[in-house]
């Protein structure tokens, strides 16, 4: 008899079992990070639009907004996203994340220059880095 006939032996259904479990090892961890940068996205999304709206008011008054509803951004929580504050000189934006797994925790972003050019952002978190853009790191 052929081993298609005879089927698997002990040892063989062993060793794909345990094939398995350490694919399943790797793989799980490996997911359930990914569904915590993916929630973190919906937070980074509105650190952008809010920055946008920074950019223009900038630009268009030649001064940085005193808070977020001055600045144009959504104070509206989401699914993610608890808070949005705007703030300083020159302005930081900051967005504090909840239930995404990441723990409660805040991306930042700072702006460069002044509020007549802004030169660029800089971003800064508390969260831990493998949930968060590498411009957050």
């Amino acid at each position: 008899m052929n081993k298609i006939q005879q089927g698997f032996t002990l040892i063989e259904l062993m060793i794909v079992v345990a094939i398995i479990g350490i694919l399943a090892a790797v793989a799980i961890p490996a997911y359930q990070d990914y569904m915590v940068r993916s929630k973190m996205s919906e937070v980074v999304a509105a650190l952008s639009a809010c920055k946008t709206s920074v950019a223009e008011y900038a630009a268009a008054r030649n001064t940085w907004p005193n808070n977020v509803t001055v600045a144009g951004c959504s104070t509206q929580a989401t699914t993610f996203v608890t808070s949005m504050s705007v703030q300083g000189d020159p302005v930081a934006l900051t967005a504090t994340s909840y239930n995404t797994g990441a723990g409660n925790c805040a991306l930042t972003l700072t702006a460069r220059g002044t509020s007549a050019a802004i030169t660029g952002w800089s971003g800064s978190t508390d969260c831990q880095a493998k949930y968060v853009p590498a411009t957050f790191r």
